[in-house]
């Protein structure tokens, strides 16, 4: 029986935080600022109050060391959820990440489990300065040993917390921040996916329109452009990008003949070029143009002032879907 509620997506977050922890005692929160200020962006607002300085914890600035920490805890029997304030506050972490955390199950041949979550908040359109916007999602999803995950919604942010929170290995939850003040329905007694699974979320016919995170919104206003123009456009969000659940891709590229992968972060060596090739191996024949890629520039993030000219728009992913139409 379903239970609606209309939450912002951070609210969401901070809802499915709080029914994790309240299930499992042995949850914890960690991060800088995140007990009673309630983390720079209200993702934890509430839960120092509620749950005390021993589940949510405020840590010094030191990234490799609350992820360090963060392990020992899995090590000892608790499930740490690990606040990053910033995507590009990851670097000093990232060693503790994919040398140690990525590879400690498979050090223990599968004896021990991990369950470490790592929340990080990444992505542009926010007007924020250096290391403040960046999309590293491609450093983790080639990282064996990491799940790594996006929700784009308030209803999967409610759920794929949970979920993140539940599973035996680490995961990479990337957290899109211009979505945060986004509302949306969320279901709170019913979850509709699994943690890895894809979601068509637009049907069309024409052209398959694919990506993750604050992108699937930038999808969906091109498919409602490209509409008003005759083009019928699929938007499918992937959700996960480490595994990928290539299935309703493969399927909806089979009927259409054409897909665009669209995403904030760089072009080369990306989670686009994975999902470019993957679908060019298993889908070669029913292909009627190209995989076309449309990302941000193999450039650092500018200043601010120029995030609109670097982030891709409807108008960067519309051009596309002509090229494709094209051939």
């Amino acid at each position: 029986m379903s239970d609606i509620q209309t939450l912002p997506f951070a609210k969401a977050l901070n809802a499915g935080l709080r029914a994790a922890m309240t299930a499992d005692d042995h949850v914890l929160l960690m991060g800088e600022d995140i007990g009673p200020l309630g983390g720079v962006f209200r993702v934890t607002e509430g839960l120092h109050a509620e749950f005390g300085s021993q589940r949510v914890l405020d840590t010094p600035l030191a990234e490799s060391g609350i992820v360090g920490t963060a392990i020992g805890l899995a090590m000892a029997g608790f499930r740490p959820v690990v606040e990053i304030q910033f995507d590009g506050f990851v670097f000093p972490a990232f060693d503790q990440i994919t040398s140690q955390l990525a590879k400690l199950t498979n050090r223990h041949e599968g004896t021990a489990n991990f369950p470490v979550v790592i929340r990080i908040p990444y992505g542009g359109h926010i007007g924020a300065v250096e290391h403040h916007q960046e999309s590293p999602e491609a450093y983790f999803a080639h990282t064996p040993g990491l799940r790594v995950v996006s929700p784009s919604t308030p209803n999967d942010a409610y759920w794929m917390i949970q979920d993140a929170i539940a599973s035996p290995d680490p995961v990479i939850f990337l957290e899109p921040k211009a979505k945060y003040w986004m509302k949306g329905e969320v279901d709170v007694a019913e979850r509709a996916l699994t943690l890895h699974a894809s979601r068509v979320v637009r049907r069309g016919t024409d052209v398959t329109l694919v990506g993750h995170g604050a992108m699937v919104t930038t999808l969906l206003q091109a498919a409602a452009l490209a509409e008003g123009e005759g083009t019928s456009c699929e938007v499918i969000d992937i959700r996960s990008l480490a595994p990928i659940d290539y299935e309703p891709i493969i399927e909806s590229v089979r009927r259409t003949g054409r897909m665009v992968y669209a995403q904030e972060a760089p072009g080369n060596v990306s989670v686009g070029s994975e999902v470019a090739a993957t679908v060019m191996e298993r889908a070669f024949y029913a292909l009627e143009a190209p995989v076309l890629r449309v990302s941000g520039f193999d450039v650092p993030f500018p200043p601010a002032k120029l995030e609109g000219q670097y982030l891709p728009d409807a108008d960067r992913i519309l051009e596309a879907v002509d090229r494709a139409l094209a051939y």
